[in-house]
């Protein structure tokens, strides 16, 4: 059984939506996909983004924008909260933690938290709060509502930080990190129409040697590398969840010759377009 609520004000909009093991197909599909999605994943459930597959080994919060979601097994309740930019995007003051911040489009493309069983309780707690604010409908519910969204990208914040950077072989110096997170966004925005790294250097104005070279510091794949990752998951997700021929999806990707997309995608995945929609099986699986 699902609940679902939902604040909607002019164009401000959000909502909570709990589902049970039964529908999971609610979180299927396009209904929230242009939304900012923070959701809530029990252990011991399974989960696909796009084209890869997790398992969790601890309860998990899973950050999201345009990804293609699908549960395909949980034992006990998972959350779904959604929301607009026009609702939460405080990308001026709290950038770290805005609508662009760290938990979303970060070039580590690791799109989740694990919990431990303090945190977890707390993140529950936080869930609970906003629903009981959106049963309320009192009158200052969309400020509270808007301070326990912030207070569960703050935590989450800290705790993605502390899993995937605070670490001997990942160290991001406080003063670089707007680097890595700009060039994220960047990519998000402009990964239709700018394919060279020089584009985003110039973006994020430096020298495209030096932002090659701070991935490269990192041991993370370059930045070329990353754009065309970008390119090529937007091409599966064209390929797979709409009717659009290939040639169409070339030209929506910048390319102005389908044949050159033909061999770049050919290339990097091993398979041509065509086939890959042929044959898409079910990608990669992680334990989290």
């Amino acid at each position: 059984m699902s609940q679902t609520l939902i604040f909607e004000d002019h164009y401000k909009k959000l909502g909570i939506e709990n589902v049970s093991e039964n529908p999971l197909e609610a979180f299927s599909g396009n209904k929230f996909r242009y939304d900012i999605k923070v959701l809530y994943i029990p252990s011991g459930s399974e989960i696909s983004v796009d084209f890869n597959h997790f398992k969790t080994v601890k309860p998990s919060l899973f950050f999201l924008t345009n990804q293609h979601i699908k549960i395909s097994k949980t034992k006990e309740d998972a959350t779904l909260l959604y929301y607009n930019r026009d609702f939460y995007c405080i990308q001026i003051h709290d950038k770290e933690v805005a609508c662009d911040g760290l938990l979303f489009h970060n070039v580590f493309e690791i799109p989740f938290v694990e919990l431990d069983d303090e945190e977890n309780l707390i993140i529950k707690n936080l869930f609970q709060n906003i629903q009981e604010e959106l049963q309320g409908k009192d009158s200052s519910a969309e400020e509270m509502i808007r301070t326990y969204v912030k207070q569960i990208i703050i935590r989450a914040t800290r705790k993605w930080k502390k899993q995937n950077l605070d670490n001997d072989n990942r160290k991001i110096p406080s003063n670089e990190i707007d680097i890595f997170r700009d060039f994220s966004r960047y990519l998000e925005i402009h990964f239709r129409e700018k394919h060279n790294v020089s584009e985003y250097a110039d973006l994020l104005h430096i020298a495209p040697k030096t932002l090659t070279h701070k991935f490269k510091n990192l041991h993370l794949e370059s930045p070329n590398q990353l754009i065309i990752n970008r390119i090529l998951l937007e091409a599966k997700r064209l390929l797979i969840y709409t009717d659009k021929p290939v040639k169409e999806i070339a030209y929506d990707l910048g390319y102005d010759d389908p044949a050159y997309f033909n061999r770049l995608f050919t290339n990097k995945t091993g398979s041509t377009p065509s086939n890959f929609k042929k044959n898409y099986s079910s990608g990669k699986k992680y334990n989290i």
